[in-house]
């Protein structure tokens, strides 16, 4: 299941003229009895919306005031996220004749035509206020408060993500939280700029929009509406012709695999690090510690310390957490055994909560070797957001490679790797053209659309972007590749095998020396050809092409320019 919350605005959407109908009321009711969590997002004060809808229980979470007021119906708890109004504020509106007014625990609201009043007081009174309209309603909210805000507060209590959630309005001040929800919704008697931003909209107005949005989650999980969220689809790199090639990330299975040295890491963390960007839980499976030096990432477990799978679990409860499971501390025999008592938890946690959003797992062919006799059991049908990483995929147990619908094949023979993988499924593979595979280049091979593998230059992470700086600004470049100070009679050999070295050695050479190279342009090559930057080579070419420059001011200029993009040396 991949909507496990229905966000709902109030009036105009949920109520007509205030009122929930019986018809709708039993909607929600059935939503609810499906495992599915309601969550009411309001810009009504907590008080007005008790007394006019009796049914606040159908919620796990009321967002009132616009985002400012969280309420937790089962325990008739209240939550205010907001400061509230200052009194003088309001004080100053009544005496310019603003009103009618109310104030709520942190919303003051009042009506058009006093929208200019209002700007005018806030600025008068230097207040760092924000003003939201509703239709014919003015709302003033402390400053970054809205219903997206209030129903990211809600979530997070509830353990759900924004990317397991619909979100269902009519209105100006629903743009936010539905452009927070993974699917966006707007009623029949919507505004036409919510409207266009939705990705449906229903054909009833009001109330009879959101039955017929509740029936078709129930029905189809709204599946049909998969095609329109091309937005979140994830970015692998560049085909032929520059068009993107992504993937997608709900229900898919992808198995990513090629020879050793073929970049699989490399490409894994990219992708990995695009799902967590983008809000996606994220937990890799690393027996090799490959992966600890991911952003925004918890690790567990290490070379002394096998993993604790409670704690895991415990970690993941909450979806803004990416979890690293590192196994060195595991012998290679038992780690089949700990993935066997591991998967089923997070697949439990999944089916409660819809996330984690994906599971890597490195070295698959560890984890689940093709013998591996509890494979069919543990591996269920409609197991999806799952991507295995190996060198060969006929030493992966084939229970686990039939639940793969994508393949990325790097390195060397990528078109063997294709083959393999459909002769360990028993199927007949694609026809592929025998390709030779340079360094950030791949095959995607569509199992579920079938036809031709598409070729793919990569995107690359920014963990590589940061080894590759740290390597060229303080790591061992071969001689070959290194700059060297020689002179214009040859007279010199120092070998900079670094940026590090060669920002000290170009401080200490003398100015023949010096201006012999940056007249020749070699600063500039070197910076292209071997450290592969070229906007760094740019700076330094014009740099070497300012004649009127002194020695002295060319080389703070070329210092200068590499300590900006790289980290600075000592």
């Amino acid at each position: 299941m991949r909507y496990f919350t229905l966000a709902c605005d109030y009036d105009g959407t949920l109520a007509h003229d205030g009122r929930v109908s019986p018809e709708t009321v039993e909607a929600l009711e059935r939503l609810r009895r499906s495992g599915r969590t309601l969550i009411l997002v309001t810009g009504r004060e907590l008080d007005d919306l008790q007394q006019i809808f009796p049914r606040l229980d159908l919620f796990e979470r009321v967002v009132a005031e616009n985002g400012a007021l969280l309420y937790r119906p089962a325990t008739r708890e209240e939550k205010v996220l907001g400061e509230e109004p200052p009194v003088e504020f309001v004080e100053a509106l009544r005496a310019r004749g603003v009103g009618p007014i109310s104030v709520g625990r942190a919303i003051v609201a009042t009506w058009h035509p006093h929208e200019k009043t209002v700007l005018e007081v806030i600025r008068d009174h230097g207040l760092e206020l924000q003003v939201v309209f509703n239709k014919g309603a003015v709302m003033v909210l402390p400053s970054g408060v809205n219903k997206a805000s209030g129903l990211s507060a809600a979530l997070a209590e509830l353990g759900l993500s924004p990317h397991n959630a619909v979100g269902v309005g009519d209105a100006e001040n629903d743009h936010a939280f539905l452009k927070l929800c993974e699917c966006a919704v707007a009623v029949a008697n919507a505004l036409p700029s919510l409207q266009e931003q939705a990705d449906w909209v229903t054909r009833g107005d009001h109330g009879v929009g959101v039955v017929e949005l509740i029936d078709r989650m129930l029905a189809t999980d709204l599946a049909e509406l998969g095609g329109r969220l091309s937005r979140y689809h994830i970015p692998l790199g560049e085909s032929v012709d520059g068009s993107e090639v992504s993937l997608r990330p709900y229900g898919v299975n992808a198995l990513l695999a090629g020879s050793s040295q073929g970049g699989k890491t490399t490409l894994a963390t990219g992708i990995i690090e695009r799902l967590i960007e983008r809000g996606y839980q994220t937990c890799i499976i690393d027996p090799e510690g490959d992966y600890a030096m991911l952003e925004d990432v918890v690790v567990l477990g290490d070379s002394n310390h096998p993993p604790n799978p409670d704690e895991m679990v415990e970690l993941l409860a909450d979806p803004s957490r990416n979890l690293v499971i590192n196994l060195l501390g595991l012998a290679l025999e038992h780690r089949p055994d700990f993935f066997v008592l591991l998967l089923p938890r997070l697949q439990e946690l999944r089916a409660r909560t819809g996330h984690p959003h994906w599971i890597v797992v490195d070295e698959a062919h560890h984890l689940l070797p093709v013998a591996w006799e509890p494979a069919p059991l543990t591996i269920p049908q409609g197991t999806y957001g799952m991507m295995l990483i190996t060198m060969q995929p006929e030493h992966v147990s084939p229970a686990l490679l039939e639940i793969v619908d994508t393949v990325i094949a790097i390195g060397e023979a990528p078109e063997t790797t294709i083959g393999s993988f459909c002769r360990a499924v028993r199927e007949t593979g694609p026809a592929c053209e025998v390709v030779a595979l340079e360094t950030g280049e791949g095959l995607l091979w569509s199992r579920r659309e079938g036809g031709p593998p598409v070729w793919f230059r990569s995107l690359p992470p920014r963990a590589e972007r940061r080894r590759h700086r740290r390597k060229y600004a303080e790591g061992e470049i071969s001689a070959e590749r290194s700059f060297f100070f020689r002179g214009p009679e040859d007279k010199l050999n120092l070998r900079a095998q670094n940026l590090v070295t060669f920002l000290q050695l170009s401080d200490g050479v003398d100015d023949e020396t010096w201006l012999h190279h940056l007249r020749r342009g070699d600063y500039s090559y070197w910076f292209r050809e071997v450290i592969g930057d070229e906007e760094l080579s740019e700076e330094a070419a014009e740099i070497e092409r300012a004649r009127a420059l002194s020695p002295a001011e060319s080389r703070a200029r070329i210092r200068a320019a590499v300590e900006e993009r790289y980290t600075s040396p000592p």
